[in-house]
């Protein structure tokens, strides 16, 4: 009974030990006295780090990409460079990607209305042609893509194309003007352009004035030379005032421009100086009776005038004329008076109230008015 006792004890002991992983494992031989420490090492091992996109980063305006080609011979097409020298007669036509494109191109051909030019919009590009080209084609040619919502359209600056040709001719190194004398305002809050532009790229120009006769230097800080718009005076002031031209040298050639009358303007740029008269403010019936609506303003900005008075409704006949002069208000000051007249012949009693005169400029508006009444 004992026996069978021990036994029990010793199998429930072992079954324990299988239990709790104590049991030693078979097959395997002991091991010996630091047999798992790890080995020293000199090697240095650079952790690598995993490379993160950073996605706020990255600039979010989209980059210009230029839209424009040039055709050239054979049918081949080109990007053209920022500038370009073609000869006068040939044929220019230029391509913009896009299936609205709005183009800009030297306003000499705008003002006399061109035959030479021909626009066009295709289903994928816009097409500028210009034939028989002459010297005075020279200047900018650019295009853009339009974004559209409906009637309305707006310049997509991510798409755009522009280069500036001259078109070289025999005699012309100067770009030709439509006259022989032409006036430059000088006006001291911005900046004045004598537009000596040449047709070769390459030419030499120099500015001079007529009396005292001598070169005007272009010393970078006070007057500039930009190849396409001309001397640039960057701060005009009344000492620039004269009579100036310009000289062009290249492929041992010179000529000389047209001259360019130089006039300091004193009225500042904005919206028009406005003043209003009426000859009387009481008047009596079967008078005539004039109103003079007068504007102080830039030399070479017009003036527009637009009039209510009380017999419009009626449709009071009255005269109406405007003119304009150039003034010069001492030390070379020049300004431009615009004046508007609204004459009334017979004065009845329809005609007494306010009269409001508005003179517009490209800066804005005034609005002046006064009052005739019967007397």
């Amino acid at each position: 009974m004992k026996i069978w006792l021990l036994l029990g004890l010793l199998l429930m002991h072992e079954a324990l030990e299988d239990v709790t992983g104590q049991h030693p494992a078979k097959n395997k031989r002991p091991k010996e006295p630091g047999e798992n420490r790890i080995k020293p090492t000199n090697k240095k091992v650079k952790p690598k780090i995993p490379k993160i996109k950073d996605r706020d980063s990255a600039d979010p305006t989209p980059k210009t990409q230029s839209i424009m080609t040039q055709m050239m011979d054979k049918g081949r097409f080109q990007k053209p460079a920022a500038t370009l020298s073609l000869t006068a007669g040939q044929t220019l036509e230029l391509r913009c990607k896009g299936n609205k494109i709005g183009w800009s191109y030297p306003a000499y051909l705008d003002t006399f209305k061109d035959t030479r030019l021909s626009v066009k919009q295709h289903e994928r590009y816009g097409q500028l042609t210009l034939v028989n080209s002459t010297a005075a084609d020279t200047g900018e040619f650019s295009c853009w893509g339009q974004l559209c919502a409906g009637y309305v359209c707006r310049r997509d600056e991510a798409k755009t194309g522009s280069t500036y040709i001259f078109f070289t001719e025999k005699g012309e190194l100067f770009v030709p003007s439509p006259s022989h004398f032409d006036v430059v305002y000088l006006n001291p809050d911005r900046q004045a352009v004598v537009p000596c532009r040449v047709t070769v790229l390459s030419a030499k120009v120099t500015l001079h004035r007529e009396f005292p006769a001598k070169e005007i230097p272009a010393n970078g800080t006070d007057i500039v030379y930009d190849l396409k718009r001309g001397f640039v005076y960057l701060q005009p002031h009344s000492g620039h005032q004269g009579v100036v031209y310009c000289k062009a040298e290249a492929g041992g050639k010179s000529q000389i421009s047209v001259k360019y009358q130089l006039l300091y303007a004193q009225v500042p740029s904005g919206p028009p100086s406005t003043t209003i008269l009426a000859s009387a403010n009481k008047v009596q019936g079967g008078d005539d009776v004039s109103v003079l609506c007068t504007v102080l303003g830039e030399p070479d900005v017009e003036v527009e005038f637009k009039w209510t008075y009380p017999g419009q409704k009626d449709e009071r006949p009255v005269t109406i004329q405007d003119s304009w002069r150039l003034i010069h208000r001492g030390l070379g000051h020049t300004t431009r008076i615009s004046q508007s007249v609204l004459s009334i012949e017979d004065f009845e009693t329809i005609d007494a109230g306010y009269y409001i005169c508005t003179a517009q400029n490209l800066q804005g508006q005034t609005t002046v008015a006064t009052t005739v009444e019967s007397s």
